[in-house]
């Protein structure tokens, strides 16, 4: 059951891309380590949505989180998570990796 007082606002990968490359988003990905192992976002820090504690964000020193996933639905769910326990997460990575990479963007192998 939805809260309407919580919104997640998609971003494009291209403008995922350039706010970590100019420093202003820290990328969370809530993807499973098995898939993080396979292919992994240059820049991210991994916190599994299975076990997913808004608490274990990591200090973003004054950038702000943005939630990345496989295709943008876990996202938004941790994105959710972290805005019910008071957090200021409200962007995520629309299309996820699936997006990233059809934008062209590099990722990494073996996390």
């Amino acid at each position: 059951m939805a809260d309407d007082t919580y919104r997640v606002h998609d971003l494009a990968p291209q403008d995922v891309a350039a706010g970590i490359a100019d420093g202003r988003y820290l990328l969370v990905d809530v993807r499973e380590l098995n898939e993080v192992a396979v292919e992994a976002y240059p820049e991210a820090v991994v916190l599994p949505l299975s076990g997913f504690d808004p608490g274990k964000i990591p200090d973003a020193a004054g950038k702000e989180i943005v939630f990345a996933c496989r295709s943008g639905k876990r996202s938004v769910t941790a994105s959710l998570a972290a805005q019910g326990a008071g957090l200021p997460c409200d962007k995520h990575l629309a299309g996820g990796m699936l997006g990233w990479k059809a934008a062209g963007l590099p990722s990494k192998t073996g996390g």
